[in-house]
């Protein structure tokens, strides 16, 4: 698992920036995704921030999928981050919204070696009162959540590149039996919650997958309790294993399932047409290969909207790797998983209002900023486009893509480049510019001309 964005530290500039525009429908097809997804025995989930589940992305978390995951809110140092003293509020608010919009939940994650509290990693801790403290904490989630979680990631990330353990808090200190234990006391805890192993780069046949393999055949040799195993799936575009259905398939051979936890594609930034095609390719060939499955449950997308996805700060340079824009828009990606999940809408429905442009501060540092603009059309389409508007404070563009921009003063013009001049009805462009700015960065309004 990866941790979610928690947002810029000018979140005001990140999210307060529609000029001009108007959300796109948050119900992208004719079928949502869910619905698709039940009537072929699949699970389409989304990991989410609780304190955003509300608007425009409460509406889609709640129409599109069947299938929750609090991205950081189950962790170990988000629930106690003080020893004995315990904050359930975001993981209960994920809970709650799950019950009232009929989803379910994946419980994430019990064991792992980040995001722990610093009293847990700073501790001297004996073997016997490491192992008290994690069977402890695991009880104690586990059996607070009893009934309501389908499948917990029980042990993340357990393994190194060539297949060796990975040398953790856990493994160092209580060998590779720390793994069986663990499951044995979530199961105890809850026994009709699956339990999973969870990991990354295990998605195609290699070292790492088939250590995970051999783990997962002793377990169940032992009558250790394991339901399933988790393929991470973060991907970069056009890198999804060519053996990824097969891989699938040898798990499903050992008597357990498999989900696909916390997809995503990202690419270098920008975007482009050709960058999201391909992006729509990788997500399609990845549902694809779990509905191929029987006992694949399903896919999660580790957050659906590129303003919740964790990839930009921890990839510099990387983005745009949900299914869903900044905006909420459908990308094309979306269309693929719709028909990968026997679907037929492949166009999304087009927001409501004319064209129109919207301004955010996508990243800020000392003295530059990145920032972008996103044109949209509903009702309206066009052929060429061009966004203006005036700084406030100074600001200075220094480099500009996806659009050739002017700056006279502190007038900017930017229009389209050669490629990306069409904007059909119920379609969006974005563009991006990095610039520099002293003592305040404020959002100016956008118009389009």
């Amino acid at each position: 698992m990866r941790s979610l964005r928690t947002g810029l530290s000018l979140a005001a500039l990140v999210t307060g920036a529609a000029m001009l525009f108007t959300a796109p429908s948050a119900h992208a097809a004719d079928t949502p995704l869910r619905d698709l997804a039940a009537a072929k025995g699949k699970v389409i989930g989304t990991a989410v921030t609780g304190s955003k589940l509300t608007g425009t992305y409460g509406d889609v978390a709640g129409a599109q999928f069947n299938s929750l995951t609090p991205g950081n809110a189950m962790k170990w140092g988000t629930v106690e981050p003080t020893q004995g003293s315990f904050n359930w509020a975001e993981a209960d608010q994920i809970v709650a919204f799950a019950q009232a919009h009929n989803q379910q939940v994946r419980g994430h994650t019990l064991v792992w070696h980040n995001q722990n509290p610093g009293w847990l990693t700073n501790g001297s801790w004996t073997p016997a009162q490491l192992g008290t403290l994690l069977q402890n904490h695991i009880t104690t989630e586990v059996t607070r959540y009893k009934g309501k979680i389908a499948a917990w990631d029980v042990v993340n990330e357990a393994f190194n590149e060539d297949g060796t353990y990975r040398p953790t808090l856990w493994y160092d200190s209580l060998g590779a039996d720390y793994i069986a234990n663990a499951l044995t006391w979530a199961h105890a805890a809850d026994p009709a919650a699956k339990l999973y192993i969870n990991d990354y780069n295990v998605e195609g046949v290699n070292a790492k997958s088939t250590a995970l393999y051999n783990l997962v055949k002793d377990l169940k040799s032992r009558g250790v309790p394991l339901d399933g195993v988790g393929l991470q799936a973060h991907l970069v575009l056009g890198q999804v294993p060519s053996t990824l259905q097969q891989n699938i398939q040898r798990f499903a051979d050992l008597g357990v399932d498999v989900a696909i936890t916390e997809l995503d594609v990202r690419m270098a930034l920008p975007s482009d047409s050709t960058k999201l095609a391909q992006q729509a390719a990788d997500y399609k060939s990845v549902v694809a290969a779990c509905v191929a499955v029987t006992r694949c449950a399903g896919v999660t997308v580790w957050g659906f909207t590129d303003s919740d996805s964790w990839v930009p700060s921890t990839f510099p340079g990387y983005g745009a790797a949900t299914p869903y824009d900044e905006n909420y828009a459908p990308k094309p990606a979306y269309s693929a998983t719709a028909q990968a999940l026997g679907g037929t809408t492949t166009t999304p429905p087009p927001p409501t209002g004319a064209c129109s442009a919207s301004y955010s501060v996508q990243s800020q540092w000392n003295t530059g900023f990145t920032g972008q603009v996103t044109i949209a059309c509903g009702g309206a389409s066009l052929s060429s486009w061009k966004a203006s508007w005036t700084f406030g404070a100074g600001q200075q563009i220094t480099q500009a893509w996806n659009a050739t921009c002017t700056q006279s003063g502190s007038a900017v013009t930017c229009a389209n480049a050669s490629y990306n001049g069409s904007v059909p009805d119920g379609g969006s462009v974005t563009f991006g510019f990095n610039g520099s700015w002293s003592g305040s960065n404020p959002v100016p309004a956008v118009t389009l001309g």
